[in-house]
């Protein structure tokens, strides 16, 4: 039924408390996992490029959004691996890119994904404004089926 699942994640532990419900989604259907990350430039940086002329922080935002790209990679192969092992044929992509929303749904799209899995902290007005918008935005303007989850606060 599902033979590409996209996982939506933003390297939080909230956000991978989708993990096991897409996890058992593929191998139920011996579908495809695709973990994504859409990486953003951060706002120290974007303060940076607003406050000083491109020659003098042009190099300094590629470099942190390369090594930003880089950190999500390696996130995400570690949260990849206990998945691999339970014989989920997974891939892990992190892409560079803003609004995350439209990201994610190109993405779906130009990879054939058949289920987009998020999750969301579910709140009104304010609150939806960081994660719960772009699972909002992913309902939306996907077009496909989507497992949403509200995650569990966790205890710090």
């Amino acid at each position: 039924m599902f033979e590409r699942i996209l996982v939506c994640l933003d390297g939080s532990q909230l956000a991978e408390q989708i993990l096991p419900y897409a996890t058992e989604e593929a191998l139920r259907f011996h579908s495809r996992l695709t973990l994504l990350e859409v990486v953003t430039v951060p706002t120290t940086v974007a303060r940076a490029e607003a406050s000083g002329p491109p020659s003098q922080t042009g190099g300094w935002i590629e470099e942190t959004m390369h090594r930003e790209e880089k950190e999500a990679k390696v996130y995400l192969e570690n949260v990849a691996k206990p998945i691999r092992g339970r014989g989920v044929n997974l891939e892990s992509v992190a892409v560079q890119g803003s609004p995350i929303g439209d990201i994610i749904v190109n993405y779906a799209k130009n990879n054939n994904t058949d289920l987009i899995c998020i999750a969301t902290q579910g709140h009104s007005g304010l609150g939806r404004v960081v994660f719960g918008s772009v699972a909002d935005y992913v309902i939306r303007k996907s077009g496909l089926p989507i497992l949403v989850i509200k995650p569990q606060e966790l205890d710090t």
